[in-house]
Order: C-alpha cells, then structure tokens, then sequence
C-alpha cells in the first residue's frame, strides 16, 4: 500500500500516485459497487480510496482493499467525544489528554475500517471497533491492520486486509 497526501483534488492526487507507484498511463476509469465504495473496475487487482478535509486530501491504493482517512484538526461541539466514543475509546482519549488531536486520531481510524470494508457510517459510530493507537503506532483487530498518522494540523488513519499492512510513512506531496 502506498499513501500520498497533498493539497488540491483528490482524484489528480490518485492519477499521480498511480502514474508514479503502479505504472499506469493514466487514471483508470472509477466506479462505485453496490456500497458505494469506488473501485477501478479496469484493473481489478488494484485497489484504492481517497478522502479530503479542509484543503487536504489523502489517496491510497494497493493490492488489497483499504480505506484511508483525513482530518483537519478544529474544534467540534462539546460532548462530540462522549457521543461517537465506546467506553474503552472515550477512557483512552482522556487518557491522551481529551484534546482534538487524540479525538481525531480515532475517528480516522474508525472511518478507515468503514471505507475499507465498505460498510460506511451506516452504523452508530461507538460500535465501530477500532484499535487504540496513538499517531505512528499500527495494530490489528478483526483481521484488518491499521495504521494511524499525524501532522501539526492533521490526523490520518489507514485500514486493510491482513495481506497486506498500511506503511509506516505517508509520502507528503506538498
């Protein structure tokens, strides 16, 4: 799997990175599957996602399904945590000094693990279990491998199969 994180539309993010990673002349056409998850369906071995925040966009693609996630650091409403957190997730972010940065560290996670099983947030968020880390650290649970990440004004998350493991580094674009 391959990360790039830049600023700018996501889709010219992705024709780069699979230009530059994987040899391709040019982007392959995009469709959605019944779930809404894109997919090339061209080049079936080839898996990717995207997301954007703020000016920010992140791609990601490999030979297996992933999901990626990025975050702009703001504030949000009081008691947002509380809300989307399990118990275990909320005792931990406190634990991390209930900031934004550590709240944002898990969300990305948790829409990592959506994105790439393709379930989307059709479920209440707390249910949606995800590891706890901490910006740098990977870790497993349910057969899907993670990986979070950080920026002075960004968290990011990335998930995917067990066949494959999200790398330690995304490469910065601009």
């Amino acid at each position: 799997m391959v990360l790039w994180l830049g600023t700018g539309d996501a889709y010219e993010l992705l024709e780069g990175l699979v230009k530059a990673e994987y040899g391709l002349p040019a982007l392959p056409a995009v469709e959605r599957d019944e779930n809404g998850k894109p997919r090339f369906p061209g080049a079936p071995g080839l898996h990717f996602n995207l997301s954007h925040s703020g000016g920010l966009s992140l791609c990601g693609a490999g030979r297996a399904p992933l999901g990626v996630d990025v975050e702009v650091l703001r504030p949000r409403r009081p008691g947002l945590a509380r809300h989307v957190l399990s118990a275990e997730e909320y005792a931990w972010f406190l634990r991390q000094g209930g900031d934004w940065g550590a709240f944002y560290t898990l969300w990305t996670l948790k829409e990592a693990r959506v994105k790439c099983t393709g379930a989307g947030l059709r479920q209440a968020p707390r249910s949606i279990a995800v590891p706890l880390l901490a910006p740098g650290e990977a870790g497993a649970l349910d057969g899907l491998v993670f990986r979070a990440y950080s920026g002075e004004s960004w968290r990011a998350a990335a998930c995917c199969g067990a066949g494959e493991a999200p790398p330690r580094q995304i490469v910065r674009i601009s």
